[in-house]
């Protein structure tokens, strides 16, 4: 168990995520996690991490701190009051190729890089769109189909385009604060919490997992789909996924930095929500989903079709969202290729 201590408290992977340590554990998971470099070139890093400007201030020229926002209460609020109201460790604004607001606060500056959580799916989906561009991988054959070892399992008869879109039978619950729940299981089987027993690896762990419904139903957000399609481009693709994601992804979007995802004791990448990145290559990652899978260099880096199918979705995308228990909160949204 890695264990660091800081200015303020010892950080541990038994209270990493405590909200206290959560500004500091956010900058630094490679100081408490194995991890592998995800390279911003094939020939190595173009730059390397700097901290020694934390808090550095490149400024707000357009004004956009002054914005006024609608907040999810349906209370006003500006974007200064947002910043000033949460933990937010940086921001920009991208308009074109053209940066219009880059702020950095407490340690983090920017070299830095930061653990994207959930966002780590989306870069996840882009690895595997690449795949699929290769002919390596078919969104329609069942996942056991790559991984014999889900034969039998819970996942058994599952497509590849039911994990893309978290509409497998699996049962999976993401209640982050219930300690009995698959999300805080599949915590420990990757190393983000002492274990109190069961999968000692994610891999292990994945093959547990039981299905309660037919596969292809209503959508259901659960990590454990991501981690699976982590599984899918490492076999596929022949590679350790960091490698795969610098080769395919990070290196032809024009990256300016390394980023590095967290790993399990078996080497497995935790890749539902372990990748840490710069947020000046964050921008650059979703400008060129913006630009519909082309960089702000000009390389193309995924197929129009893949990024079109994410923003248009499936036939029925938008009534298994309605069915699902997050319609209520985002009327007439669809989930499509993990974003």
């Amino acid at each position: 168990m890695s264990r660091i201590t800081t200015g303020q408290s010892e950080i541990t992977v038994g209270n990493w995520q405590e909200p206290g340590n959560l500004s500091w554990s956010f900058l630094h998971m490679d100081n408490l996690f194995p991890t592998a470099q995800i390279h911003a070139a094939i020939t190595g890093s173009v730059t390397t991490e700097d901290r020694t400007e934390p808090g550095a201030l490149l400024g707000d020229p357009f004004g956009l701190r002054g914005v006024a926002v609608r907040l999810p209460d349906g209370s006003d609020s500006t974007v200064a009051g947002v910043l000033a109201s949460t933990s937010t460790d940086a921001w920009m604004v991208l308009r074109g190729n053209e940066v219009l607001v880059e702020e950095y606060f407490g340690e983090m500056g920017p070299g830095t890089r930061h653990l994207l959580m959930s966002v780590s799916k989306s870069i996840v989906s882009a690895v595997v769109g690449a795949l699929v561009a290769q002919g390596k991988i078919d969104t329609a054959k069942p996942i056991e189909h790559y991984i014999p070892e889900f034969r039998g399992s819970g996942y058994a008869g599952a497509t590849v385009r039911d994990l893309l879109d978290m509409r497998s039978g699996i049962k999976f619950s993401e209640e982050y604060l219930d300690a009995g729940s698959e999300v805080r299981k599949l915590d420990e089987a990757v190393g983000w919490a002492p274990r109190r027993g069961g999968a000692a690896t994610l891999k292990e762990f994945l093959v547990t997992l039981e299905q309660v419904r037919e596969h292809g139903g209503h959508f259901e957000y659960r990590s454990c789909e991501t981690d699976v399609l982590g599984w899918l481009c490492e076999v596929a693709g022949g590679k350790p996924f960091a490698e795969l994601a610098g080769q395919v992804l990070w290196s032809r979007m024009g990256a300016r930095h390394d980023a590095y995802i967290c790993l399990d004791t078996a080497g497995t990448g935790m890749f539902d929500g372990g990748i840490c990145a710069t947020l000046g290559d964050m921008a650059r990652f979703g400008a060129m989903v913006r630009d519909g899978g082309v960089s702000l260099d000009g390389e193309r880096v995924l197929e129009p079709g893949w990024v079109d199918d994410i923003f248009q979705g499936g036939a029925d995308s938008a009534e298994a969202f309605a069915a699902s228990s997050h319609a209520e909160a985002m009327p007439g949204g669809r989930y499509r290729g993990q974003f």
